[in-house]
């Protein structure tokens, strides 16, 4: 009996016996990532970057050197209410539109005034969110947010004044909001298009100059600025939204990466 047991040899495992197998039964690190849907099940591919990753490399060097500019300007300016050459020669080239151009200017303006910005900030975000893009819903808010943020405290450690009227003027707040949407929509443009580095990079810049440009023009025609304080303004935005999306992702990640994100 004995040799006749040891004459069967191991029984051969079931192939079936693999599916339980525990290491087959976790996750995989793709789907780990993906986010979770309601039940908590996992429901379809990563929520897209907001700064997409051809862009990173371009719009570092951007920022930094945008908040180079606004240092430098900051330091010229501080402590002045007198425009400069350049403010001089632009101010006079603008000096003097007609009232049809002052119409174009001042809802340009208004654009930057708590209503205009709060109008174009939601139906952004709703936008976003009906995209499936929430980081992009995001940024558009804590970006245009912080940029606006940062030239309030600017304004008063710089202390440059327009009129003598001790109005604050640098950097311009108006301008540094618009292009900072601008920025935040061409971004959200750039990730739902697939566009690479060079057109991507080139609608984001794009974007940024022709609102800064708009909201600058606007705000010397209506005397609210100088130029100098538009650029200022414009270079902010171009300093603190790519370090925000940036951050948006990065934190995003890291809170899918411990299994907290359901929705981003």
């Amino acid at each position: 009996m004995a040799a006749n047991r040891s004459d069967e040899g191991p029984h051969p495992r079931p192939a079936s016996s693999r599916g339980q197998d525990p290491e087959h039964l976790l996750p995989s690190t793709a789907e780990r990532r993906r986010p979770a849907g309601r039940g908590g099940r996992v429901t379809g591919r990563p929520a897209p970057a907001v700064l997409p990753p051809a862009l990173r490399l371009p719009l570092g060097p951007v920022a930094a050197l945008a908040a180079l500019v606004v240092v430098l300007l900051g330091v010229l300016y501080a402590g002045d209410s007198k425009p400069g050459m350049g403010d001089r020669r632009i101010g006079a080239a603008v000096d003097g539109v007609g009232p049809s151009w002052r119409n174009v200017a001042l809802a340009t303006d208004f654009l930057g005034e708590p209503a205009g910005a709060a109008t174009l900030v939601v139906a952004t975000v709703t936008g976003c969110l009906l995209l499936r893009r929430p980081r992009a819903a995001v940024l558009v808010v804590v970006g245009s947010g912080l940029t606006v943020g940062t030239t309030k405290l600017l304004k008063p450690v710089v202390g440059r004044t327009i009129h003598g009227d001790g109005s604050l003027a640098f950097p311009s707040g108006h301008t540094a909001f618009l292009t900072a949407f601008a920025l935040a929509v061409a971004l959200l443009a750039t990730g739902r298009l697939g566009l690479g580095r060079t057109a991507g990079a080139s609608l984001v810049l794009a974007a940024a100059l022709v609102a800064g440009a708009a909201m600058g023009w606007a705000q010397v025609v209506l005397s609210a600025h100088y130029p100098t304080d538009a650029v200022g303004g414009w270079c902010t935005a171009l300093a603190v939204v790519p370090a925000t999306a940036w951050l948006i992702d990065r934190t995003a990640d890291r809170m899918a990466d411990a299994g907290q994100a359901r929705f981003i």
